[in-house]
């Protein structure tokens, strides 16, 4: 394998005129000047960041702007889910302005998915729009949010539901920055990769089966394997269908699910993104085989290799429960994929092969939820 730190994995997202690449590799934090002072002409950016990922990588990434003499400006803002709401995008609206940015310059997010999400918004409003990039720090970002354009900040309704599709002008996938990662954060990315073998690559999952641990390790020749397919499935299916009218949908597989569970736990510390879309995708693969739509062999082996990454997969693991059947339902009905009030559920045939399936009826959906042990 050449020398990924000073060569990178280029992962083209193909968008005609708004094409970009993720580049994927050790140390690229602290190139960060040199590999996008091409796409900064005006030589200015602010980073935007939270205050944890600052404290971890803020000098890295400002030196490297130095460096490259690009002038860089810093943003910290609150970490948390709940930074990414009205109130995170007014404030973080406000600052843009007051560091007099114009059109022609760019804003650089630096952090997880709630950065990436909350800065992408608001460079696709600022100003009526302007360019941005990622430096996402987490797994999970790194093999989702950051890649695809869709930004977005939450609600008390709902995750999620406000937002817009504003692409990035380049994604630094830097893999080194995932070993500060807290072990649960890890896992919480990880039900993420799951997420790409188990909706359209059996060939993938059953490579997790044999190397998830050591992703979920952080072993940086196995997370590098993992990161470069999931960022390359999403690349691919984001190029086919960007504004999600038709396969890209898939890529949300448990996520209606798990959406309606972080929105029962407040969208906090209690339950991670990631951890909902585990639980999530468990509950759809065992609604599936209850429907007969897929095997319980298939189900269950979906479910057992999700639990090995210490993820969720019952509603009894998740703080709050038990939950309300009327209330789960009533959050999914909110969801951003419902249509006409009607529930919209990423549902498989099989381990690599999932169908959106519309209007699922909601009563064998909330049988199947208090068998589950919703009350």
């Amino acid at each position: 394998m050449s020398d990924t730190s000073t060569n990178p994995r280029r992962v083209p997202v193909g968008l005609g005129d708004r094409a970009y690449e993720v580049l994927i590799g050790p140390g690229l934090l602290a190139r960060a000047g040199a590999l996008l002072a091409d796409v900064m002409p005006r030589r200015r950016t602010v980073v935007v960041t939270d205050a944890t990922v600052a404290g971890l990588h803020g000098d890295t990434v400002l030196a490297a702007f130095a460096q490259a003499g690009v002038a860089a400006r810093m943003i910290v803002l609150p970490p948390g889910e709940q930074t990414k709401s009205f109130e995170g995008l007014a404030d973080l609206c406000d600052r843009l302005l007051a560091e007099t940015l114009d059109r022609g310059d760019v804003i650089t997010a630096l952090g997880g998915g709630v950065i990436g999400d909350l800065t992408g918004f608001a460079a696709a409003i600022y100003k009526r729009g302007i360019d941005f990039v990622q430096l996402p720090t987490t797994l999970l970002a790194q093999v989702d949010s950051a890649v695809g354009g869709k930004t977005a900040i939450d609600t008390p309704r709902g995750k999620n539901l406000i937002g817009a599709f504003h692409q990035p002008r380049r994604v630094l996938a830097d893999i080194d920055v995932l070993a500060t990662l807290p072990v649960r954060e890890l896992r919480a990315g990880y039900a993420e990769v799951l997420k790409y073998g188990l909706l359209g690559d059996r060939a993938f999952f059953e490579g997790l089966e044999s190397r998830g641990p050591d992703v979920v390790a952080g072993d940086p020749a196995a997370l590098t394997w993992a990161v470069e397919h999931a960022v390359r499935m999403k690349a691919e299916i984001v190029a086919e269908d960007e504004r999600e009218a038709g396969r890209r949908a898939l890529l949300n597989l448990g996520h209606t699910f798990g959406h309606a569970l972080e929105a029962e736990t407040g969208f906090g510390g209690d339950l991670l993104h990631g951890e909902g879309v585990g639980a999530g995708m468990a509950l759809a693969f065992r609604y599936s085989a209850d429907r007969g739509h897929c095997s319980g062999q298939d189900a269950d082996r979906a479910v057992r290799a999700i639990a090995a990454a210490g993820l969720p997969t019952t509603l009894a693991e998740i703080p709050g429960a038990p939950f309300r059947v009327e209330t789960l339902i009533s959050h999914m009905r909110q969801d951003k994929k419902a249509e006409g009030g009607d529930i919209t559920l990423i549902l498989a045939r099989a381990i690599g092969e999932t169908w959106v399936e519309k209007a699922v009826a909601p009563g064998p959906l909330a049988d199947f939820l208090a068998r589950e042990g919703a009350i």
